[in-house]
């Protein structure tokens, strides 16, 4: 069956581009500094965001782990968005290898509220885990793709700073949130210290993501890469296609955006689906059948014999990934198909 794929868009397959890049890429062993293509890809990297270095990483959670590392001593607290990534889907690689201690803080959508962020900072006390870094996820996945404005943004610094703490963002999706906002990914970064970004999602990477932060930080970091296992040999086979995304595939991701839009206003059209269309900022859909009376695994699955591919969030939530490979007519062949789904169960 030719399925439409909207399980992620880290299900994006590498371009015909990013293939002839890697096969006559430049290497050299990394762990020595001398890989002349993840030199190049990590000073682009660093420029996309405004930084003064960067790190190639294996992956995202690698990222954001080694981040906490270079943040956060082991019993340092680290606050979080409730249900962000780092904390949700991350195995607890932050507290059991970086040691910190999560202190969740409910966001709205996934977006913090300085205030709330500034009321969860603990006076010093011999008794609590000494606060040192404040994490933002930008876009947030399970808030269904939110984008947290630029002015939220300078008042959770605002805030990181009146406490003196360090601010890392979990910006997978960063050139996401920069194409939503309408503004440059530097400009959403330049109010942290250290930055995470994914080549491997909507981009169309095969494998890696990107730390970003001053050169102090990252070569903090480097050291903690090679400890966890991260440092990489002859990788500019695979930092050739990374170059190729951040050059040619950003801003073919409105596409995405513009297609999540269809879908979200699709579905609320549905009987028996539940959507906050006002969390459809980018390409994320998230919708709701507790409705139809059938869990979200039953119905994913009825999807996918209807040729469809989403993942599930139990009890009843399902996620949509728009990415590169569902077009317009992707979108009207899922619609129709969540429709007869549908009237399966909806009476």
């Amino acid at each position: 069956m030719d399925f439409i794929e909207m399980r992620s868009d880290t299900l994006t397959l590498p371009t015909d581009e990013m293939r002839e890049a890697m096969r006559y890429a430049e290497v050299g062993d990394d762990v020595y500094g001398e890989d002349p293509t993840v030199r190049r890809l990590e000073e682009l990297a660093a420029a996309k965001v405004g930084k003064e270095a960067a790190m190639f990483v294996p992956s995202g959670t690698m990222g954001n782990l080694l981040a906490v590392m270079t943040h956060c001593r082991r019993g340092d607290e680290i606050l979080l968005e409730s249900e962000c990534h780092i904390y949700y889907y991350e195995v607890g690689g932050l507290c059991a290898v970086a040691g910190a201690v999560p202190r969740l803080v409910k966001g709205a959508n996934g977006v913090l509220d300085p205030g709330d962020v500034e009321a969860a900072i603990r006076e010093e006390n011999i008794h609590y885990a000494p606060a040192a870094c404040l994490a933002i996820e930008n876009t947030h996945n399970r808030g269904g793709g939110t984008v947290t404005p630029i002015q939220t943004m300078a008042e959770l610094r605002r805030v990181a700073d009146a406490h003196g703490l360090g601010v890392h963002l979990d910006g997978a999706r960063i050139f996401n949130a920069s194409l939503a906002l309408g503004v440059d990914a530097s400009e959403i970064a330049k109010h942290v210290d250290s930055v995470m970004f994914c080549l491997s999602k909507g981009l169309s990477a095969p494998v890696g993501s990107i730390l970003a932060g001053n050169a102090e930080f990252i070569r903090a970091a480097r050291k903690h890469r090679k400890m966890v296992g991260g440092g990489m040999r002859q990788a500019g086979v695979l930092a050739a296609a990374g170059m190729v995304a951040l050059e040619e595939m950003v801003e073919r991701l409105a596409d995405d955006h513009a297609n999540a839009r269809s879908l979200g206003l699709g579905l609320a059209e549905i009987p028996g689906i539940a959507i906050d269309i006002s969390t459809v900022q980018t390409n994320i859909v998230a919708f709701d059948v507790s409705a139809l009376n059938v869990s979200a695994s039953e119905f994913a699955k009825e999807l996918a014999g209807e040729g469809v591919r989403v993942t599930t969030r139990p009890p009843h939530g399902i996620r949509a990934v728009l990415n590169r490979h569902v077009d317009s007519d992707g979108v009207r062949r899922a619609l129709s198909a969540v429709a007869t789904v549908c009237s399966r169960y909806h009476r």
